[in-house]
């Protein structure tokens, strides 16, 4: 029979768990990244050592290269940030004919970096069916060939991809319920490719910009599109009765919604490009300025912090790219737009805080909740007594 000495040394044993468990602890946001591309033009690209010195001055530990340069690769030999690669578009075509190209971009690229510097996923092709149209049939055996040569390399944790744009990607962005994936005019591309994405255990990649499709669609609300948080700014799916409040979740339902509809809807997603641009040479695009550019990243990165994630897709996506990290010149057209979170130079532009963890009411370690675990632990051991 148990003696009440039993039922206090139970009763201690619950309490300290109860009240361990409401000290307050971190909550990790490990999913969140930058876009590294080269400048076209002037001014030159920044060394190598300043794009570490850059994603360590911002707390970010995922960078995206687009067209990835060796020397940069190797600056993250034996870091703790993850690699993104992009195949560039043009070389897409040739790699799907030809599998000795796709090795010589491996053996370039991957090859003498990898494991020591940590790639994690290959996309092949950045939005290629806006570019190369006309190669469409391409794309999935770039991809497949690529796959096989990481195979054939022994590679097996290094996923591969492609992405797309969303506003070509998506046949109808709301409401999210009605969206469908449009297909390259007589190829049958999508259908194969998830299929190809859920046996790899790969993600879809997609770019997505409110900003876009704000400027796309007039209907649109700017507060919705910048995570601006007033009682009345939502939009209702009436089919699923879902209300939104904000155009990113609105965007990511969309695609969930078009791969349901495609039957793939376990495929996990990244956003392999987000961003609100700081300038434009384009009068009419007098939203593209500093403070909408601000208010945009700050509002994603608070909700990518909640861990709310999105109405139809609970856990939210797996990683976001927010694009890009330094400004550089687009070109000389009449629309060119900055998207850089630094200056060319690597000077600040915003006061956002892109670390990867944040302490709810009390930062975890800090001298008050050792205090608590520690009078926590007198507690008990005076019920124990």
């Amino acid at each position: 029979m148990f003696n009440n000495h039993h039922y206090s040394h139970t009763f201690c044993v619950a309490l300290f768990f109860l009240l361990l468990s409401l000290i307050p602890r971190s909550t990790s946001l490990r999913f969140i990244g930058l876009t590294y591309s080269a400048p076209t033009a002037t001014p030159l690209p920044p060394p190598p050592e300043t794009i570490s010195a850059a994603l360590s001055t911002l707390k970010v530990n995922s960078l995206r290269l687009e067209d990835p340069d060796p020397t940069v690769i190797r600056t993250f030999l034996y870091t703790n940030v993850s690699l993104f690669l992009t195949v560039p578009n043009y070389l897409v075509p040739t790699m799907a004919s030809n599998r000795s190209s796709t090795l010589r971009w491996l053996y370039t690229h991957v090859v003498p970096f990898y494991p020591r510097a940590r790639i994690t996923t290959i996309s092949v092709g950045n939005a290629f069916l806006d570019s190369y149209p006309q190669s469409a049939s391409a794309l999935l055996p770039a991809i497949t060939n690529l796959h096989l040569s990481l195979r054939d390399l022994g590679i097996r944790k290094i996923t591969v991809s492609t992405s797309f744009s969303f506003v070509t990607a998506i046949s109808t962005p709301f409401p999210p319920s009605s969206a469908q994936f449009q297909e390259p005019p007589g190829i049958n591309l999508i259908g194969p490719l998830l299929q190809f994405l859920r046996d790899t255990n790969s993600s879809f990649l997609i770019n997505v910009y409110p900003y876009n499709l704000y400027r796309l669609k007039s209907e649109i609300p700017l507060g919705i599109a910048l995570f601006q948080e007033h009682p009345f700014n939502f939009r209702d799916d009436l089919v699923t009765g879902v209300r939104y409040r904000n155009l990113f979740d609105m965007m990511i339902d969309a695609v969930v919604s078009a791969m349901a509809v495609a039957g793939y809807e376990s495929i996990p997603i990244v956003v392999t490009e987000t961003g609100w641009p700081s300038s434009s040479t384009a009068a009419n695009e007098v939203e593209a300025n500093l403070g909408y550019a601000e208010i945009y990243l700050k509002g994603l990165v608070k909700h990518l912090r909640s861990g709310i994630g999105t109405p139809l897709l609970k856990d939210g996506v797996k990683e976001v790219y927010v694009y890009e990290m330094f400004d550089k010149k687009e070109g000389t057209t009449p629309s060119s737009r900055s998207w850089g979170v630094l200056y060319a130079n690597g000077t600040t532009k915003y006061r956002i805080d892109f670390s990867s963890s944040k302490s709810n009411y009390l930062l975890e370690g800090s001298w008050i909740n050792v205090a608590l675990r520690v009078f926590l632990s007198f507690l008990v051991l005076v019920l124990w007594i």
